[in-house]
């Protein structure tokens, strides 16, 4: 199971872009299918966007042409590029990963706080 560690959250102004790193642990990285999921306070934890091994990409509709996912498997990190962002992007994202060879195994980071407000 790898280690996952985000970077990248903090405060920006409505319009105005992020990206976020997950950094991976371990030496199987490039068989992990990993997603970035974001919760608001309050609310439960939603995915928004995914990437398989092969660089399939999936986005919830909420970030659908303002978000992109992507992946370095050399560096072992995703990545998150945020533009656009607008107050209710606001939340806790977390990132994590599925190796193909077992789907059942999960792999959390801690989570990084973007703050989308003027």
């Amino acid at each position: 199971q790898v280690q996952l560690v985000e970077s990248g959250g903090g405060l920006v102004q409505p319009g105005g872009s992020l990206r976020l790193s997950c950094a991976a642990s371990g030496n199987v990285f490039s068989m992990y299918a990993m997603a970035w999921y974001r919760q608001a306070p309050g609310k439960e934890r939603v995915l928004i966007a995914s990437i398989s091994s092969i660089g399939t990409t999936n986005y919830a509709e909420s970030v659908k042409g303002r978000f992109t996912i992507s992946r370095d498997n050399t560096r072992k990190t995703a990545h998150l590029q945020m533009n656009s962002l607008k107050p209710e992007d606001t939340a806790v994202y977390y990132c994590n990963g599925r190796p193909n060879y077992n789907p059942s195994i999960v792999s959390w980071g801690q989570g990084t706080q973007v703050t989308v407000s003027s």
